[in-house]
């Protein structure tokens, strides 16, 4: 079915009006976009990261603006005509059902990391190259592959799995890491991920990867603030992995060693430039020793022991 998108520019005070206004005209849901809604959402929501697209930026620079969708029959094309009528000049387009499912798979591809993984979409074929295979549904939530964490993340964890490496994933999003060194052939994961999505997200990406819940489970909390669900992950992982933000793995520092076993690795990321010498400086003032340091465009990652 083919859907007509109009566009009308807003100011920001008129938006709930007008919303108002083009529901008695017959739209039956909008998209609004405001750069101040951007910007408050941001400022109320600095825990989760450390650095904004500059580009994104740009795009909300000055935005104030309704989307909505008619159907392309006589009932949505009376309604264009209502809105043209109150609103003059709105940028109007069409769109079909299978430009919004499929459209936006063109920009995946498989993504070879480090010397052994290959990510692989799940409707991608797995290329005949001799990698390992990790498939992924890329739509779910974030983790893909193509960010530069994930990727150094990846990369370094090849070095740390054999068959009986236990793994705390924490702040697993959509589980690519853990089912990363699962497909590698580390023993068991257990992912944690302060989003209520991710688990079930986790689950359907392990068994994307034939990965059942004997070898990974995944549940959703806020491990700085729960201390109870700290206790249930106990100890004796040989890998902790948490690919999140600075202002989550300086003071998560303080509480990985009681999750590792003698000797573990833990493996962190999503560290922004400018803030690596404050998240190594609590790295070692928990009691690891930095063995790695990786970097790749403005991101770093450490692997600590």
């Amino acid at each position: 079915m083919r859907y007509i998108e109009v566009i009308v520019d807003t100011p920001a005070k008129e938006i709930d009006r007008r919303c108002e206004e083009m529901t008695a005209m017959g739209v039956g849901g909008f998209v609004i976009e405001n750069e101040e809604d951007f910007r408050n959402f941001l400022e109320n929501n600095h825990a989760y990261w450390d650095y904004v697209d500059e580009e994104l930026e740009q795009k909300y620079q000055g935005l104030s603006r309704i989307k909505c969708y008619l159907t392309d029959d006589e009932a949505g094309r009376d309604s264009l005509r209502q809105i043209r009528a109150a609103y003059g000049r709105v940028a109007v387009s069409f769109v079909d059902d299978s430009d919004w499912e499929n459209n936006w798979r063109e920009f995946y591809k498989p993504i070879e990391v480090g010397e052994k993984l290959v990510v692989v979409p799940e409707w991608e074929p797995v290329p005949d190259d001799g990698r390992v295979p990790l498939r992924l549904d890329p739509g779910l939530i974030f983790g893909t592959g193509s960010h530069p964490t994930t990727r150094m993340c990846l990369a370094a964890l090849e070095n740390y799995v054999n068959q009986s490496t236990q793994v705390l994933d924490l702040g697993c999003g959509s589980g690519i890491l853990g089912i990363g060194a699962l497909v590698l052939g580390a023993k068991r994961c257990l992912g944690c991920d302060i989003d209520p999505k991710a688990p079930d997200v986790v689950m359907a990406n392990a068994a994307l990867n034939g990965i059942g819940p004997e070898r990974l489970t995944a549940c959703a909390g806020d491990i700085l603030s729960d201390a109870s669900l700290r206790r249930r992950f106990g100890g004796g992982y040989e890998l902790v992995l948490s690919n999140i933000v600075s202002d989550v793995i300086i003071p998560l520092s303080r509480h990985v060693r009681a999750f590792l076993a003698p000797g573990g690795i833990w493996i962190s990321s999503g560290i922004i430039e400018g803030r690596q010498d404050e998240v190594r400086a609590a790295i070692e003032q928990a009691g690891f020793t930095v063995l790695e340091h990786r970097c790749e465009e403005e991101w770093h990652c450490f692997v600590a022991k």
